[in-house]
């Protein structure tokens, strides 16, 4: 049996759904499932059942159908005596993790290499440290600055040093946990050294050749630093050194406007340094729609950070103990000055000590190696995952697709990675989370667009904790009012956004976030409220909307 998807034009509501599983029943589909919100059938057909014989039966019944996709083949498992392992994966983050437990389930001979610290960027470096020092700035910020009646405490001078030790146990006890322990839990060996390629079925680590019958890279991505005259010999900081500093600094100035120099700019902010936000683009977020972007620009300036936009890099220099930022605004020379300088300008693939020539895999134009949409190179025996593609840098749609990869490699399944509906999250002060398609991008897709935007002032939850800068804004197809993308600027918007997901994900329309029940005094109940927007005035409505 295969497991096919297949797009069905035509479905309108659950009647519709029926006539297209009884036209699948009839050529000998069995565990269909079909969806007029998702436009689209999954089912088993017989392998000597075409694919073609369902189209037709559907076409048939009234519907149209359309791309279709294998997603899951119960062929033999991709193993045997070739080679020293069934599949040997390169990196030791979320995606490779993912990965081998999934291929030691298939029955495979796994194998981890590793050059540094086990478990990748989230646990060590990314996500894990700065999203506890981040909530550490969080509590000295709202020590110092209470939001009730204009009160303000004072508070004593953070000690750094502290902070970042009791991150660096936290770090440790999770890369322990979820990383090195589940080892010998499946099984799997782990292997010590830098992997390079020889040829197209054979790496060599430490001295030692190693061939597979597959092989996933997923060796994450790193630091990207621009070329500005100077930089090198400044000494500046990256997300990873700026999370391991012991002093906190009087000033500090932050190259970037992405994610990772808003959350590490309001981090020491918070903790007590005075912040300079440097950035090429006109905007923050410039690739947000522009309600978010106003609403986090608005937040960043309220709480005391300095925000420079338009800038073009001239230098930088050392001047004793400060680095000097030149730069030019509007024509108009500048001279930023700050006991410290990061560097938040994006990250780049992990791929230069590969010798991705000798196994004939093709990279891109930024070092990403380029996959297709079922993970595989352009070495049949290699597949990819995670940051080192370039997709989306989110660990979660790295273990995602590490799963996927282990599926097609070794499980000799046919797996699709579907990206369409993945939540992003910036874990600032509101913090901002989107999910399906901006404003734009739908418009560029075809959609006739309808948005209703409401302000945070609009959200009783808002009001209650006096934080009112903030915006919800919901993007739906004009005709069907289906849900095609959400996007918050909000305290707990991360957690919002889940719930967004599902709608934007399942096909929801405007009118199932109304007729949906919201708990009152939730930032959830956004939701609600931001559908309900678009044919009502909110502020001439009673408490929990209704």
């Amino acid at each position: 049996m295969k497991k096919y998807r297949i797009h069905v034009q035509g479905m309108t509501c659950t009647g519709c759904e029926e006539h297209v599983a009884t036209a699948l029943e009839s050529i000998g589909a069995a565990y269909i499932e079909a969806s007029f919100r998702r436009n689209e059938a999954t089912f088993e057909l017989p392998d000597d059942v075409a694919i073609e014989t369902a189209q037709k039966a559907i076409n048939e019944s009234k519907y149209q159908s359309g791309d279709v996709e294998v997603i899951e083949s119960h062929d033999a498992p991709v193993l045997g005596d070739e080679g020293d392992y069934d599949f040997l994966i390169i990196g030791s983050g979320g995606a490779a993790f993912s990965a081998a437990i999934q291929a030691v389930e298939h029955g495979a001979k796994v194998a981890i290499i590793e050059r540094g610290t086990v478990g990748g960027t989230c646990v060590n470096v990314g996500c894990v440290p700065s999203k506890t020092l981040l909530r550490a700035g969080e509590i000295n910020h709202l020590a110092k600055n209470n939001p009730f009646l204009g009160l303000t405490t004072s508070a004593g001078t953070v000690d750094l040093a502290e902070l970042v030790k009791q991150k660096n146990e936290l770090v440790t006890e999770m890369r322990e946990q979820k990383y090195e322990h589940l080892i010998g839990e499946y099984g799997f060996e782990l292997i010590r050294g830098e992997a390079k390629f020889v040829d197209e079925k054979t790496i060599v680590v430490g001295g030692r050749k190693l061939t597979a019958k597959r092989f996933l890279i997923a060796t994450g991505a790193s630091p990207s630093i621009p070329d500005i005259p100077g930089l090198k010999d400044a000494n500046y900081l990256t997300s990873t050194s700026l999370l391991n500093l012991k002093e906190l600094p009087k000033r500090l100035a932050v190259i970037g406007s992405g994610y990772i120099a808003l959350e590490l700019g309001q981090l020491f902010h918070n903790l007590g340094s005075e912040v300079t936000l440097l950035q090429r683009s006109p905007r923050l977020l410039k690739e947000y729609d522009p309600e978010i972007s106003e609403s986090v620009t608005k937040a960043v300036t309220e709480q005391g950070m300095n925000l420079i936009t338009g800038v073009t890099f001239e230098r930088v220099e050392n001047n004793g103990d400060l680095k000097q930022i030149h730069i030019s605004v509007n024509g108009e020379k500048k001279v930023i000055e700050a006991e410290q300088l990061l560097i938040a300008t994006g990250r780049k693939p992990n791929t230069e000590a590969l010798n991705l020539r000798a196994a004939n895999v093709i990279i891109g134009s930024k070092g990403e190696i380029v996959v297709d949409d079922f993970l595989k190179t352009s070495n049949p025996r290699i597949y990819a995952a995670g940051d080192v593609t370039m997709g989306s840098q989110f660990v979660y749609v790295a273990a995602y697709e590490g799963r996927i990869a282990a599926d097609n490699a070794v499980g000799g399944l046919e797996k699709k990675v579907n990206l369409e509906t993945v939540p992003g999250v910036t874990f600032t002060s509101p913090a901002v989370a989107t999910v399906g398609l901006t404003e734009e991008q739908a418009k560029a897709k075809g959609y006739e667009v309808q948005t209703s935007v409401l302000p945070l002032d609009s959200v009783p939850r808002a009001l209650v904790n006096r934080e009112t800068t903030g915006v919800f804004k919901l993007v739906a197809d004009s005709k069907s009012f289906k849900v095609l993308g959400v996007h918050i600027v909000a305290e707990n918007a991360g957690d919002v956004i889940y719930a967004a997901t599902l709608a934007v994900k399942f096909g929801l329309t405007v009118e199932d976030l109304r007729d949906s029940l919201a708990p009152y005094l939730t930032m959830a109940e956004g939701l609600k409220l931001v559908a309900l927007t678009f044919n009502k005035d909110i502020s001439k409505l009673s408490c929990c909307a209704g």
